[in-house]
Order: structure tokens, then C-alpha cells, then sequence
């Protein structure tokens, strides 16, 4: 009785290791990929930030990095991420009753050219875009860490779940 459930166990915990080749909890199952990489996310939106092209690049890679076992590389990879920021704008939102802005909003977006080197198929030439709101208040500089911080986290999910994400 003891080999049995010897057996049984070895059994469960062995299907359990093969199907994490296959399925993990991020979603992506089978990638077909083994390397990546993100070409540096150039700055052309009409209001240039300072910083902010090396900032997402560094985001994306990280967030790959963090959610898959794909190894970074700087050329020739499976999976590749390019594109540019194309906006970066700071918009009143609402009013007062004096007819000044109560609220403004920060809103960021990237065009965003994927090209899976093993499935042609899942390339894609897609805008992201995401937003942070703040009280008028508040000068951005002030807000400005959290910001970015909040809508990179953003649009690098959407940019992940649209590339990788089997779901």
C-alpha cells in the first residue's frame, strides 16, 4: 500500500512538472521563443520628457524579464519589441466653478511594432496609451514619479497580455 501511494505521488508531482513547460501563471503558455529583446523606444512626441524613452524601455524589459523564463538579448531574438512614445500630453480634465482646471491628466502613448520570429502570425504595429490623473493643484514634477510609475505598469501589461498572453 505504501509503494502505491509512493507511485501515485511520484505520478502527480512528475504531470505537474511537465505541464509548467506548457502553462504557467502568467498566461503564457507555449511561447515558441526562447529570447527577446526591446530596441530602444525612441521619444518623438510633440512635447518631449526627458528620460522618459529610457525609463518605458527599461519597463518593458522588466516586465518581460519578471513574467517569463526568456533570456534578454540585444540582437537576433525571437521575440522583439520596438516602437516609439508618440504622445505625452498634459490635459485638463475638469472644472471649477471658476472655470479653472480642478484636474489635469497625464496621458502617455506608445505605437508598438511586435515581431514573433517563430510565429509570424502574433506580429502586430498597435498604439498603447494610458493615463494618470492629478489635482490641478499639483505641479506634475511633484506627481510626476508616481505617474510614470502607474502608467508604465499599464501599458506594459496591455503590451505584454497583447503579445504573450494566451487567455
Amino acid at each position: 500500500m505504501k509503494h502505491i501511494k509512493t507511485y501515485i505521488t511520484a505520478v502527480i508531482i512528475s504531470l505537474l512538472v511537465v505541464s509548467c513547460k506548457f502553462y504557467n501563471f502568467t498566461g503564457t503558455g507555449d511561447l515558441n521563443a526562447e529570447t527577446y529583446q526591446v530596441n530602444f523606444f525612441q521619444n518623438n512626441a510633440p512635447i518631449i520628457e526627458p528620460g522618459l524613452d529610457r525609463d518605458f524601455t527599461n519597463a518593458l524589459q522588466d516586465l518581460i524579464q519578471n513574467q517569463t523564463s526568456l533570456t534578454l538579448v540585444r540582437s537576433n531574438a525571437d521575440l522583439v519589441y520596438e516602437g516609439e512614445i508618440v504622445e505625452y500630453r498634459v490635459s485638463p480634465m475638469s472644472a471649477t466653478a471658476n472655470n479653472t482646471a480642478a484636474q489635469n491628466r497625464l496621458t502617455i502613448g506608445v505605437q508598438v511594432r511586435f515581431t514573433h520570429n517563430n510565429r509570424p502570425d502574433d506580429d502586430f504595429d498597435q498604439r498603447f496609451s494610458f493615463f494618470y490623473d492629478y489635482p490641478a493643484s499639483s505641479q506634475l514634477s511633484a506627481v510626476q514619479s508616481v505617474a510614470f510609475q502607474e502608467i508604465f505598469d499599464r501599458l506594459t501589461q496591455d503590451i505584454f497580455n497583447a503579445s504573450l498572453a494566451n487567455w
